[in-house]
């Protein structure tokens, strides 16, 4: 019996990527006015980056509907295969629950997690799914595992600007147009679940600081199992800067260690989708990893 592993597109996931292992991924629909797109399908990343510079109005992001998970669930078991559906934060959207009303009649063959995460985080979930897959788990068994592990994910983000967040209404006008005159930089990251401020930088050096900061904090990285940085907007420039200084640091802190462990050489980088840009802007750096283990 085979495994089918489908996520949604906000898992910022690229098409070949998702091939080459085996996992569906299903277009969220995006709104710029009247006009709508299926992301990934009829809008790419750099597309709708183009846009979101250029309007005023941001764009609108919607839920995929029962039905089209039903259609998925349905053939997949009908080819007698088990589903394993890793879905966008519950807290940020109600694709999570659009796939359990899906799922509600195929009880013993398809599993829907909720990963809790966005863009990247909700990918290096979906990459240990796979993972899990090839080492011969069955379909509840992955499940139950990923969200044993989606606990030890960690999100963090520096952004360029506050304005995005102020379109959003997560902060007011007037906390924008003091952090733009200040030259702020919002750090956020994803907390149980919901995307929030973790703290505001003084410009960029500082922003980086509280990253690689907020990194420790968080216990260090765990690089035996999937990690990825992200960037929004149209240049990774500031990404690849980003990669560069984090992994002097893993392996400064790995020979003051004598860690065995050994930080990669590079690290994979990848480019936020409509879901999460919307609400960043352009300019945003992303670390999604799992911590180490305490």
């Amino acid at each position: 019996m085979a495994i089918r592993i489908i996520v949604d597109s906000s898992a910022d996931m690229e098409e070949d990527y998702a091939a080459e292992h085996d996992i569906t991924i299903i277009p969220m629909t995006i709104a710029f006015g009247s006009e709508q797109f299926a992301e990934g399908v009829d809008l790419s990343r750099e597309e709708f980056f183009e846009r979101l510079v250029e309007t005023d109005e941001l764009p609108r992001t919607s839920q995929i509907p029962p039905m089209v998970f039903q259609d998925l669930f349905q053939e997949a078991v009908d080819a007698g295969n088990e589903v394993v559906c890793i879905t966008l934060s519950s807290h940020i959207s109600g694709t999570y629950q659009s796939a359990c009303i899906a799922a509600a009649p195929f009880k013993e063959s398809v599993f829907v997690v909720d990963s809790e995460n966005a863009t990247i985080g909700e990918r290096i979930l979906a990459e240990r799914a796979w993972a899990l897959r090839d080492e011969g788990l069955s379909a509840a068994d992955i499940a139950y595992c990923l969200n044993q592990e989606k606990k030890d994910i960690r999100l963090v983000a520096s952004l360029d600007t506050l304005e995005y967040l102020r379109r959003g209404g997560r902060i007011s006008g007037a906390a924008a147009l003091v952090g733009g005159m200040l030259s702020i930089k919002p750090v956020v990251g994803v907390v149980d679940g919901d995307v929030v401020v973790l703290g505001k930088a003084r410009g960029s050096k500082q922003s980086k600081n509280m990253v690689f900061q907020k990194i420790d904090e968080a216990g260090g990285i765990d690089f035996t199992r999937p990690i990825w940085v992200a960037y929004s907007g149209l240049s990774d420039a500031t990404a690849r800067k980003y990669i560069a200084d984090s992994l002097a640091q893993a392996k400064a802190a790995e020979e003051a260690a004598a860690d065995e462990s050994a930080a990669p050489d590079d690290l994979p980088l990848t480019q936020v989708g409509a879901v999460i840009g919307t609400h960043v802007g352009p300019g945003g750096v992303a670390f999604a990893f799992f911590a180490r283990e305490s």
